[in-house]
């Protein structure tokens, strides 16, 4: 569910009408709605009641620091990949042994910051990362937390370029070498490995996969135990997908996911750690464009929009469908025609809809790209010297702009000349 809905004709986010917006920051522009962002955590937060859960929100799904901060008003931890995204998630008041580091590459000098923020834990991905941190705590005089990711060859069934749990995938250590790497991890100075990660993928929309990578970190758990390993919390990861057709693509509930993991983990008394990004924050946010120009091709119509594939980069990168829709409710009852949504970049792949039906839009109407919170303003670029577009964030009749647009001035003063070419 999420509050972007016509009023009186005209598409809103919340209470604020999506021309209102327009008409103050231009477009294109990404619009979040808090009361969606809220009521996903609450959802989650609902499904899981009774069991020792903690939600730590993916910051890399969206970074921006007002959604950032409004999670973590709402109770939310952190899921970061970076120094950036712990910076980020800090400057937005996230509380440290709220937040988890994962990623396969972590420097040494992101290690230290880290230690020296006294976060929860890390995710750590292989064998030469778990000795690197060893190394880097120990010279600290500090102890690290550790989960080791365990990658079970578990088919997520998604999109290639989001599947992370099979053996081919760089993700974590393979499932059978796991109880050699946490013998050895014993023995490493500097680590308190009381942990296991399993992450198997994004926009997973069958509960079967889930159920399959359960059952081998429960085995797991059991076995380190038995060896003699304390394990106290399991990171079960994200990836519950969310309905990027609407009706059509409907993702099992929260509270489905909630009681498998009850099911398989539910009686090993460790604390569970979910990293939901997409989940909270996909149908929360919106990418608002303007129609430029209608071109006929032979054999359809081109709708070229003032946003681009630098501005929402996920259907030319994961072929990834998103509903398009028209910001007035009355071209819902017209005829459609074929067409492409196409953007002003100069590349063929630069499109945010190809081959649908939609109404016949005219110069000027303004279009909703729809669930684009998650995985849209954060993968953005400046390809073609096009400038990043504004944030807005809505809280019921009120909306801020939350990260502004740049001017062509300060895009273009992030380069420096060299001596030689300076007049």
């Amino acid at each position: 569910m999420h509050y972007f809905a016509y009023h009186d004709g005209v598409l809103h986010a919340e209470d604020v009408s999506l021309p209102r917006i327009a008409a103050e920051v231009g477009t294109p522009f990404y619009c979040y709605s808090t009361a969606t962002l809220v009521r996903h955590v609450r959802v989650l937060e609902e499904a899981f009641a009774g069991q020792d859960a903690v939600i730590c929100f993916a910051v890399k799904a969206n970074s921006n620091q007002a959604v950032l901060a409004t999670m973590a008003r709402a109770g939310a931890g952190m899921d970061v990949v970076s120094e950036g995204e712990l910076r980020r998630a800090r400057a937005a008041g996230v509380p440290a042994d709220k937040i988890i580091f994962a990623g396969v590459g972590k420097s040494r000098e992101e290690m230290a910051y880290a230690l020296g923020e006294g976060i929860f834990s890390f995710n750590v991905e292989s064998e030469p990362e778990l000795r690197a941190l060893s190394e880097v705590a120990e010279g600290l005089g500090v102890t690290a937390r550790v989960a080791l990711r365990v990658n079970p060859d578990v088919d997520a069934k998604t999109h290639a370029k989001i599947s992370t749990g099979k053996s081919e995938n760089k993700f974590g250590i393979p499932y059978l070498d796991a109880p050699r790497l946490y013998a050895e991890a014993r023995t490493l100075p500097g680590l308190d490995v009381s942990g296991i990660h399993m992450h198997i993928g994004s926009q997973i929309t069958d509960l079967a996969p889930f159920r399959d990578a359960f059952r081998l970190m429960r085995d797991l758990t059991l076995e380190l135990r038995g060896a003699g390993h304390a394990i106290h919390h399991l990171d079960i990861g994200g990836g519950l997908g969310v309905p990027y057709r609407g009706s059509n693509d409907v993702p099992p509930h929260p509270d489905e996911y909630a009681a498998l993991v009850k099911e398989a983990l539910g009686d090993l008394g460790a604390r569970i750690y979910l990293e939901p990004g997409r989940m909270i924050a996909g149908n929360a946010g919106i990418l608002v464009t303007r129609v430029q120009y209608v071109k006929a091709g032979a054999g359809k119509r081109f709708t070229i929009v003032d946003g681009a594939m630098n501005d929402l980069l996920r259907p030319t990168l994961y072929e990834a469908y998103h509903e398009v829709w028209p910001v007035l409710e009355s071209r819902l009852a017209g005829p459609r025609v074929l067409q492409d949504i196409v953007g002003p970049v100069c590349e063929t792949g630069d499109y945010l809809a190809i081959e649908r039906e939609l109404p016949a839009f005219e110069p000027f109407e303004l279009l909703a790209v729809m669930t684009a919170g998650a995985y849209g303003a954060v993968m953005s670029s400046t390809y073609n010297t096009r400038l990043l577009v504004p944030e807005v964030l809505v809280d019921g009749s009120s909306f801020a702009v939350v990260r502004p647009r740049p001017s062509y001035d300060d895009l273009i003063g992030l380069d420096r000349l060299p001596p030689w070419l300076e007049s």
